[in-house]
């Protein structure tokens, strides 16, 4: 029986298209192994949202064949999507996938034509695979792929193609195949999930979705990444009488500089983006509110970076990933004047790092001594010994507790934090 490996770099679609490649493998009689170098396939699921994450990949594909030159080594996702022809001749190679053509591996592999990786552009339809990973505690949710917006940084959609949407039918049956295995939460993601059912026929709103979820028998459940304009006022009233949503927010803000906004081709406005966060903390309680942001983007003068920090500094937000803008072929801003020197870059990263890790620890000590809800993971952390699991509010947590507490959800009461660890303690029913 032959072994593969798989790893996958880049965001929670990337991680759920592994799992299913993980599963149509194992059924066809593939063995599956955590060990790369004795692995007969070794599987790379890549990204490519930066220059970081290609020479990543590059590094881990070359180390693969380095260290059991007898592997298969497969290219797959995104990076394979967009610079398949690259690696034509390529030694450390055997087999490129697109990003359509991945779904469907087990056939793939028994071709002997190295390159294989169509227009994605052509795919009209949403690819739907039953996926459960019984290894974890929370469920993803591929709802949506594909994004029909054309940020002047972003080389996603080339990769990813136009917006497709996951029917409601097959949401349903996802959602009830994770209940049936015991999951009590489940996360919606896509490359850009506000675009979910603008495509179907009849057209449907993602307000449309969210009131199918809350109609199911999973226990709670959270949103991806929202782009703020689809935040509407509507949406966040449902969700703030909603019995199953977790109060965690990701609106994408990239910049909160609209001068900035403007030339990354972003259709919002600062202020509009802060209104949504002071309804959000008004609406919910303690609720969890991230965003990212790209620093020295072309033509981003220090003025500009200084409205990013003052306006972060004022806002509701609780955290905020912070990334240095990096280059991408085929991109507006590839070619923009003004590019800013790394070094620039790094100085803004780390001042504005700062700033959101002083706002994340704020937002900490004031869920000190509340009862948040919690589930866990299946077993203790080896690190630990502790029980580790989310709040609603995604907040890491510990429970130090002598009961099994193993993919439970249970509400619990924050006491303190140890060490830089959270701790909770299950209240009893």
């Amino acid at each position: 029986m032959k072994k593969f490996c798989i790893k996958t770099l880049g965001c929670k679609t990337n991680q759920i298209e592994s799992d299913f490649i993980i599963e149509q493998l194992k059924g066809a009689g593939y063995e599956y192994s955590k060990n790369q170098t004795e692995a007969d396939i070794f599987i790379l699921n890549s990204c490519s949202v930066t220059s970081n994450a290609d020479s990543e990949a590059v590094r881990i594909l070359r180390k693969a064949k380095k260290d059991n030159p007898s592997t298969f080594v497969v290219l797959t996702g995104c990076m394979a999507q967009l610079e398949a022809d690259a690696f034509e001749k390529c030694d450390y190679i055997d087999l490129v996938l697109g990003n359509s053509e991945k779904m469907n591996i087990v056939d793939y592999l028994k071709e002997q034509i190295k390159i294989n990786v169509s227009d994605i552009f052509n795919q009209k339809e949403f690819i739907y695979k039953e996926v459960l990973n019984p290894t974890k505690t929370r469920a993803y949710l591929k709802i949506q792929d594909g994004c029909n917006n054309r940020c002047s940084y972003c080389t996603i959609w080339r990769a990813r193609g136009y917006s497709r949407s996951n029917s409601v039918e097959n949401i349903q049956k996802q959602i009830q195949l994770y209940v049936d295995h015991g999951f009590k939460e489940v996360v919606l993601t896509g490359i850009h999930i506000g675009q979910w059912g603008k495509d179907l026929t009849p057209r449907k709103s993602f307000l449309d979705l969210v009131k199918i979820v809350e109609d199911t028998d999973i226990k709670r459940f959270r949103l991806g990444s929202l782009d703020p304009f689809e935040l509407s006022e509507e949406l966040i009233d449902y969700l703030a009488t909603s019995t199953k949503f977790c109060p965690h927010f990701h609106l994408s803000l990239q910049s909160a500089c609209n001068k900035t906004l403007k030339t990354m081709n972003r259709h919002y406005t600062v202020e509009h983006y802060l209104a949504q966060i002071d309804k959000i903390n008004d609406k919910f309680n303690l609720p969890f509110i991230g965003c990212d942001i790209i620093v020295g983007f072309p033509g981003e003068t220090e003025d500009d970076f200084e409205t990013t920090y003052s306006n972060i500094e004022r806002s509701g937000l609780t955290m905020a990933h912070i990334f240095p803008y990096s280059i991408r072929k085929n991109t507006k801003a590839a070619t923009m004047a003004n590019q800013i020197p790394k070094q620039i870059k790094n100085e803004r990263l780390n001042k504005l790092k700062s700033l959101v890790l002083k706002k994340f620890g704020e937002f900490q000590l004031k869920n000190i001594g509340t009862i948040q809800n919690v589930v866990f993971e299946k077993n203790k952390s080896s690190k630990t010994g502790m029980y580790k699991g989310l709040t609603g509010n995604y907040l890491t947590v510990y429970a130090d507790s002598s009961k099994n507490l193993g993919s439970d959800l249970c509400n619990c009461y924050l006491s303190e934090i140890r060490d830089g660890v959270f701790i909770c303690e299950p209240i009893k029913n």
